[in-house]
């Protein structure tokens, strides 16, 4: 008789394994990398809503990292009003699979894991598409991704001037403080999204939604500057992408579905169509497809979150996890 067990990993486990920035986006640029090489399966992220007011809803996203033979599927809700229940607006659980078996190895807490791996996107995606003397920051949202953007960018940049803005006055406030604690520099926050992003070299656009408004202008983008929107509900104009150099995108496959995404509209509208990309990062990454070409280029980095990155950041916590003897470890089945 065999025993299958898997592991369980708590968010306060996650916690206690003491991963690093660095450490996280090492596995994450791993797994962009094995995207543009071929090594990996993704599959388009699917929508449940169950709610009609548009202030709710889950993601379920699956993929194959084929450079460690794991395969995960994650469940996320995102949830606009949680913050009036102390909560994060997205609780995540991921699920990691045997690649050879499909035995379940761990259910992992993938609360940090999705704001830490999309932070890391969005500095991955500076480093190979922002000016290298970057020095001015422009982030609009301060919600559990935001955290891991400014912070992960700064770590590559380590920027002059960081400028931060929210709709709730209390929330860009302690926003800004504790980034100002943990980077040991002064980080501003702004009212306006315009005092926030206009002169900026990176503009982030990380907001949350729950109708289309603008909150980003395309005049404020000058020349040479890097726009990364990646908030679930447009706050872009259309005239956008009319005066990019370059747009790039995480995965198109994943551009192209739901109703969900900063330039929905402008897929939606062909005004955003695969011939009109320059490249997906992966292909830039993998070495496959040039990043900035030129100091005066406007570029547009829009991604929606790559499966990829959830299992390969949930197999790094796994690993740790197993190491140490953190969580807790579960019968799955018996089998004779």
């Amino acid at each position: 008789m065999s025993r299958l067990q898997l592991r369980f990993i708590s968010g306060p486990d996650v916690a206690s394994l003491g991963l690093t920035r660095a450490e996280i986006f090492g596995a994450v640029t791993d797994a962009v990398r094995a995207q543009g090489e071929g090594s990996v399966v993704l599959e388009p992220r699917v929508h449940l809503n169950p709610r009609k007011d548009g202030r709710g809803h889950f993601n379920v996203l699956r993929a194959h990292l084929g450079t460690e033979n794991v395969s995960g599927i994650k469940v996320v809700g995102d949830f606009v009003d949680n913050h009036l229940h102390g909560l994060p607006s997205e609780l995540a659980l991921i699920t990691l699979y045997d690649g050879d078996t499909g035995a379940p190895l761990a259910i992992v807490d993938g609360t940090m894991i999705t704001a830490a791996r999309t932070g890391a996107m969005t500095a991955l995606g500076a480093q190979h598409l922002a000016r290298r003397d970057s020095r001015i920051l422009g982030h609009v949202g301060a919600r559990g991704t935001a955290w891991w953007n400014v912070t992960m960018l700064d770590d590559l940049f380590d920027f002059e001037e960081i400028r931060v803005t929210s709709l709730r006055p209390d929330s860009r406030e302690e926003f800004a403080r504790r980034l100002s604690k943990e980077l040991g520099k002064p980080v501003r926050a702004t009212v306006t999204p315009e005092e926030a992003l206009e002169g900026a070299d990176i503009m982030v656009e990380a907001s949350r939604l729950t109708a289309p408004a603008v909150l980003l202008r395309t005049s404020w983008v000058a020349l040479g500057t890097l726009v990364i929107p990646y908030g679930t509900i447009s706050a872009v104009e259309l005239s956008l992408t009319d005066v990019m150099d370059k747009v790039v995108v995480d995965d198109w496959g994943q551009a192209t579905v739901g109703p969900f995404g900063a330039l929905r509209a402008h897929v939606d509208q062909g005004l955003l169509t695969r011939e009109r990309i320059h490249a997906e990062l992966g292909e830039i990454v993998a070495g496959k497809r040039p990043g900035r070409e030129r100091a005066d280029e406007r570029i547009l980095f829009w991604h929606r979150g790559l499966a990829t990155t959830d299992v390969a950041v949930a197999h790094l916590v796994w690993r740790r996890a197993e190491a140490i003897g953190a969580g807790t470890v579960l019968t799955y089945r018996d089998e004779l």
